[in-house]
């Protein structure tokens, strides 16, 4: 760090999430964005002058041989994410990974153990698991800690509209997005944070696409120790509002969460603007990777917190198969 500032690279910078993440750091002073990079120059470089960043290079390997950064935040595709995020550890680097942290239990176990080795170091890894720092979600925990609610049941959809391979900002992607390991990590995480450790998962799925050779539909039960449930519904054939909307159902009111806002079971709006110091849950995100470097303490979201999803994702894998 210099000036007490976490020097930061983005990797996967030209994506949709990776220029969600530089609008984020942009409203963080104790980070600063000191290189971006892609895997096409120009485009890579048109994204640098945009924000400001002062250099702009061609793939993860140019990133680590530099001294400029001190941490990393991967966008890239999901196959790559477990290999990169060793590869910045074993770098000596800082590491958030956007979610998912892996396309199997195999390999998200490989890496938190290169994640404890490193921590030891003092070295902090960190999954891009947003929903945990959504305003929306903030304040249903806030609820729960207080004692103020328990989690009955939760249901969940992720919905999307998807002919073609492409990225959210329509535009062709080199990777197949996938509804288990990438959407329903979400929820899963989610879950397991707000009512408790699963212990019981079902999954079953729809025809498999003949050309993304995915299943374009998905059904996932879920149950945790307090005895809370959830239902998840997961499709890219719905041709209406996309995105994943929550229902929580507990014990004293229902609170439906769209991304950042809240409302409740009447849907009547709850304001959660005090919340946090954003209403941006990307930047939230983004803030609690930089504190805990500056702080050298383990952020919530770390590698090991968030183990438990894909041993969960694992098995409904297994189930499918």
């Amino acid at each position: 760090m210099v000036n007490n500032k976490v020097r930061i690279a983005v990797v996967g910078a030209t994506g949709a999430f990776g220029m969600k993440h530089l609008d984020g750091l942009a409203n963080i002073p104790d980070a600063e964005v000191t290189v971006v990079a892609g895997t096409r120059a120009e485009a890579t470089q048109a994204v640098a002058d945009k924000h400001g960043v002062p250099n702009a290079v061609v793939g993860l390997e140019a990133v680590l041989e530099r001294d400029d950064v001190d941490a990393v935040i991967l966008a890239t595709p999901t196959q790559q994410h477990a290999a990169q995020t060793r590869a910045v550890l074993a770098a000596g680097k800082h590491v958030q990974v956007e979610i998912p942290l892996a396309d199997s239990f195999a390999d998200a176990q490989e890496t938190l153990a290169a994640a404890e080795a490193a921590e030891a170091e003092g070295l902090v890894s960190m999954v891009g698991h947003t929903r945990r720092f959504n305003p929306s979600h903030q304040l249903v925990r806030s609820k729960i800690d207080a004692g103020e609610l328990n989690v009955q049941q939760m249901d969940a959809q992720t919905y999307f509209f998807r002919r073609s391979n492409t990225n959210a900002k329509g535009e062709p992607r080199s990777w197949t997005d996938h509804l288990l390991w990438h959407h329903a990590a979400h929820t899963v995480d989610l879950f397991a944070y707000q009512a408790g450790k699963i212990v019981q998962a079902n999954a079953i799925q729809g025809p498999i696409h003949p050309e993304l050779g995915i299943a374009m539909d998905m059904s996932i039960q879920l149950k945790s120790e307090t005895g809370a449930i959830c239902t998840l519904s997961l499709s890219f054939n719905n041709n209406g509002p996309f995105g994943t909307f929550f229902r929580y159902i507990g014990d004293t009111e229902t609170y439906i969460a769209r991304y950042d806002d809240l409302f409740n079971g009447r849907d009547e709006p709850i304001d959660v603007s005090n919340v946090a110091v954003s209403m941006n849950g990307i930047e939230l995100q983004d803030r609690e990777f930089v504190s805990a470097i500056r702080e050298g303490r383990e952020p919530n979201s770390s590698l090991c917190q968030v183990m438990d999803c894909y041993r969960v994702l694992g098995e409904l894998q297994e189930q499918l198969a």
